[in-house]
């Protein structure tokens, strides 16, 4: 059996495939332009500058993150966000922290980088302070943990326990320093932290620095709190530790007036009076020997340097220079440190500070 072309259905045939032809080519562009609309179009806007950083919360899911995303003005458009976020998985995929975003990214490369749980770190930054509440503000205001839950395990004996530390010399755990940490970071994971900064800031030199002096990491650091609360001049601060290691060497008492503003919990306190003396605390040096349970304040480095490079002299005294300049007179005996001594009473009753 022979075929025969039909010559009058060809035409037909032909413009049917091409109709076809054109259809799936409309909708493959189509297609690619709702994609590229969807995906690969600038939706990421940081205002005047390049990048703005985003924070996602811990237990925080897709759809909470797309409105953070929308309330802060960082997407021109929340519903491509999530079209490209589900069909990427996202939901799946959220991980918490800091990010930096760029503007004019796409959703698709936010959406990678957020599932992907590319953050970038924050510089974590602590001076010396007063008080475990004080640093545990300092912190909270950086990463995500909050100051209570900070201060909860500053206060933990079991979990301090199991860092080497108690409430008494927890102060000494914080180093002063900038530390770069993850945003999200937990009470927990910065006290572990924490640690091992500790660890690495004594191992070395100042391990063999202290052993000269005989004295404990704690010990110095307890003593590095009293000479920091002693002085601001940092290149005084050697001299003084000198002092109280000649003291202590000595079995005499420490008698320094920052301890005893420590027990009576006020550190204001310009002049130390008799009443103040007579505080029943073991961190008032004046009624107890050797060195108090632990640091009155998380020392500065210098301070903790400065205990372990204290220099070596024969002063036993010292009394705050009567020109209020921050320097003090040192001296080797009573009768001249009372002398001394005088100088200082007599300006501050010139000047009517009686307390």
């Amino acid at each position: 059996m022979v075929f025969r072309k039909d010559k009058k259905n060809s035409p037909v045939i032909f413009r049917f495939l091409l109709y076809i032809v054109l259809v799936l080519v409309f909708a493959i562009a189509g297609a690619a332009i709702f994609v590229w609309h969807h995906a690969f179009r600038p939706n990421v806007v940081t205002g005047d500058d390049l990048t703005s950083d985003f924070y996602i919360p811990t237990g925080s899911d897709m759809e909470i993150v797309a409105g953070l995303l929308d309330e802060k003005g960082l997407i021109k458009n929340r519903a491509t966000f999530e079209w490209v976020a589900s069909r990427k998985n996202y939901h799946n995929n959220v991980h918490p922290g800091r990010y930096q975003l760029t503007s004019g990214m796409n959703n698709n490369d936010l959406v990678n980088m957020l599932r992907s749980g590319s953050q970038v770190p924050v510089n974590l930054v602590f001076i010396s302070h007063r008080s475990i509440e004080e640093v545990a503000g300092a912190v909270a205001r950086q990463i995500e943990a909050d100051s209570a839950s900070i201060v909860r395990l500053a206060f933990d004996e079991d979990f301090l326990q199991t860092i080497g530390f108690d409430r008494t010399t927890v102060p000494g755990l914080f180093i002063p320093n900038t530390y770069q940490v993850y945003w999200n970071t937990s009470a927990r994971q910065f006290f572990q932290r924490m640690k091992r900064e500790y660890e690495r800031f004594w191992e070395g030199e100042r391990d063999r620095k202290r052993e000269v002096i005989g004295l404990e990491r704690g010990e110095v650091s307890t003593l590095a709190s009293i000479v920091s609360e002693e002085t601001t001049k940092f290149d005084e601060m050697p001299v003084i530790a000198g002092v109280y290691i000649n003291r202590l060497e000595r079995g005499m008492r420490l008698q320094a007036d920052p301890t005893v503003k420590y027990a009576i919990g006020d550190f204001t306190v310009n002049r130390i009076l008799r009443v103040h003396l007579e505080a029943d605390s073991p961190y008032n040096t004046y009624r107890y020997s050797g060195l108090p349970p632990g640091p009155i304040t998380v020392p500065p480095v210098q301070a903790i340097d400065a205990v372990l490079d204290a220099q070596s002299h024969d002063y036993l005294y010292f009394c705050a220079r009567e020109d209020f300049s921050g320097y003090h007179r040192f001296a080797r005996t009573l009768a001249e440190h009372n002398r001394n001594a005088r100088l200082y009473q007599n300006a501050l009753n010139q000047r009517r500070v009686f307390r």
